[in-house]
């Protein structure tokens, strides 16, 4: 019987030294980023327990940002096509449909039943912060611990979706969505909830919470009815955008067959994923809105807020200005990337649509935000939540809550870094999927990057300044 040989054709030879190079590269790209965590980590301690620092501050700073430049130059490194494209292009689709059906509708229950806890909770339960299951499985259950699955697991919301549910449920469809409008009031209404959880005492009062979600059930029902839930909840509605784009980090994406198995990450590589202005707009909300609730809490921050209030300045208006200010300010810094980026790529394609497919990577520097701001919260108060929820009307007055080590600081600083390494990798990604010389694939990443370094040293400078209570707000 003839054999055919064994032994490795020159191609496959290629081939692997090739992955073996990759898997080299991404190993150093590992290996400086966790040496900028550990030289970060001197700091560490100033994140809870607000210890001396032990380096210099701009040390710190620049040992976190030349991390992520680190990583960049070495991700420069992979120029193999083929290599590039299996990590985004690869997906194992478990058979999973029945699981799916029957998780959706457990899932959609639990939505029901969670929203009439909201409501139910908030109004005759009691009125006190972080006791009421109201606050607490508003704050730890749906921005803190379901937003983290979203990014490391995958994507719930929409069989979750309480307000979906009803608004299914009625009938619907009068009006056409106006294409003018894109997801602006989505963008709008995030921002608005920003300012709220600063301004109004929701954390605090469950009273003023309920008023705050009756005011959004009645305005996102509404809306799924003037213009049906199926286009409402994709374009319009604040909540559905937040955990779709989110969730696009997620290694479980769901497909029209169910669900697929990817690389993290890789979704965010996809031209329609983002496909107008206002959903650039929205990802860019995502990334300021958690760098803005670190600012005005830091002692620069403080000090910014006290010094307008004292030239007369309304603290409402200042809270506003500061987050409209800077929202405008990350959109005006991204957009000027864009245009330098096509400077350098020398390229045909248009200002727009570059813009449209280097939003994407910026998500996996929100999930890392996200992550670094909201990960210890979640794991110190989820015990509070659970107790809550087993007593919604009469919770004990001294929940449980777990004290978190002084090491967990290096986690934050860690979640920052490991998010802006991975968006620089789908930046990467995006290029060479956009421009056929490897030369000008490079080149054109070279603006995002030092916006993406920016941001880095921005984010570890407030996470490394600890935090104070704002002032002139509700306590």
């Amino acid at each position: 019987m003839h054999h055919e040989s064994e032994s490795p054709t020159m191609s496959e030879r290629s081939a692997l030294a090739r992955r073996a190079s990759i898997v080299v590269a991404l190993a150093v790209a590992v290996l400086g980023t966790s040496g900028g965590i550990v030289a970060a980590s001197n700091v560490a301690a100033g994140l809870t327990g607000g210890t001396d620092v032990s380096v210099p501050t701009w040390l710190y700073l620049a040992t976190g940002g030349g991390a992520v430049g680190a990583s960049a130059l070495l991700t420069m490194l992979v120029t193999d096509r083929d290599v590039i494209g299996s990590y985004h292009d690869r997906a194992l689709e478990p058979p999973l449909e029945r699981l799916l059906s029957a998780g959706s509708l457990l899932l959609g229950a639990a939505g029901v039943l969670g929203l009439a806890v909201l409501f139910i909770a908030g109004v005759s339960g009691p009125d006190i912060g972080l006791v009421s299951a109201t606050v607490l499985l508003t704050f730890v259950g749906g921005r803190s611990l379901l937003t983290i699955a979203a990014y490391t697991v995958g994507n719930p919301w929409p069989a979750l979706n309480p307000w979906r549910r009803i608004a299914s449920a009625l009938p619907n469809g009068y009006e056409s969505y106006p294409s003018s409008f894109g997801s602006w009031p989505a963008v709008v209404a995030l921002l608005t909830f920003v300012w709220l959880e600063v301004m109004a005492p929701l954390t605090s009062s469950p009273r003023a919470l309920v008023a705050v979600l009756a005011l959004y059930s009645a305005f996102t029902i509404s809306s799924a009815v003037v213009y049906s839930p199926e286009v409402w909840f994709r374009r319009g509605d604040p909540l559905s955008l937040w955990f779709r784009l989110y969730g696009a980090v997620a290694p479980i994406q769901r497909t029209e067959d169910g669900f697929e198995l990817r690389f993290p990450g890789s979704r965010l590589s996809e031209a329609d994923l983002v496909t107008d202005n206002s959903l650039v707009a929205f990802v860019l909300a995502l990334v300021w809105e958690l760098t803005y609730s670190g600012f005005i809490v830091t002692p620069i921050g403080v000090r910014t807020i006290e010094a307008l209030v004292g030239i007369g300045v309304p603290p409402a208006l200042v809270y506003l200005g500061l987050l409209v200010g800077g929202f405008g300010l990350f959109w005006k810094v991204y957009w000027v990337a864009i245009d330098r980026t096509r400077e350098r790529a020398e390229t045909y394609l248009s200002r727009q649509y570059l813009g449209l497919r280097l939003a994407a990577p910026l998500l996996a520097i929100a999930a890392g935000y996200h992550l670094a701001h909201y990960l210890g919260f979640g794991l110190s108060l989820w015990p509070s939540l659970i107790d809550s929820l087993a007593m919604p009307l009469s919770p004990p007055p001294n929940p449980t809550r777990y004290a978190l080590p002084g090491w967990f600081g290096f986690v934050e600083i860690a979640a920052i870094l490991l998010g802006h390494a991975l968006a620089v990798w789908v930046a990467h990604t995006v290029s060479f999927d956009l421009f056929p010389g490897k030369l000008q694939a490079i080149r054109s990443q070279y603006p995002l990057i030092v916006v993406m370094v920016f941001f880095t040293m921005v984010s570890l400078y407030l996470v490394s300044q600890g935090s104070m209570s704002p002032p002139y707000v509700p306590g």
